[in-house]
């Protein structure tokens, strides 16, 4: 299976460095984003897609919304696909980023996930996903760091390659299965 994950646009969170990890407190794309989420959809246009999964993320399914406007398809909301969750919504990401820097991977906040769960959790999506279509060619729009946590798992530096980053309405293709 192919698998094009691509990052949302630019959000309203992101403008503020401010983390949401909850997908019932609506942070939007800015206009930036959704112009990003325009080019984007320029650049996959001539993508056969077969299949479309989004995260339960208002700017991640607007981001999709944007995307499929060249396709005919109508994408599935996974919360497999959801942001990394850290326990800490509303909060600016530096106070995430500093208590999960001694141990990227395996640090865990009180009331979040270690990347190395979040890891699993996407390996759960990818390998059913796989099952499903296993001659598809998949669209996947997510977040930052679930988009890393798969090229985590397929990678044999994984204590560099968590600390990727990744930009706004960025895509990454992989082959999964």
């Amino acid at each position: 299976m192919k698998v094009v994950l691509v990052r949302h646009g630019e959000s309203e969170g992101n403008v503020l460095h401010e983390i949401n990890d909850d997908p019932e407190r609506v942070v939007n794309l800015t206009a930036r984003g959704r112009q990003q989420a325009e080019a984007a959809a320029e650049r996959l246009r001539g993508m056969p897609f077969t299949h479309a999964y989004v995260s339960e993320f208002p700017r991640a399914q607007q981001t999709m919304d944007i995307l499929l406007r060249h396709h005919a398809l109508h994408p599935v909301v996974d919360a497999r696909l959801n942001e990394r969750i850290s326990g800490m919504d509303g909060q600016h990401v530096d106070r995430f980023n500093d208590l999960v820097r001694p141990d990227y991977l395996h640090i865990k906040p009180p009331k979040g996930e270690s990347f190395i769960e979040q890891m699993a959790r996407l390996k759960s999506f990818l390998d059913e996903a796989a099952l499903r279509h296993p001659q598809g060619t998949v669209l996947v729009v997510s977040h930052e760091n679930p988009i890393i946590a798969v090229l985590t798992l397929l990678s044999a530096t994984q204590e560099t390659t968590c600390l990727q980053k990744l930009g706004n309405c960025s895509s990454v293709e992989i082959e999964w299965g």
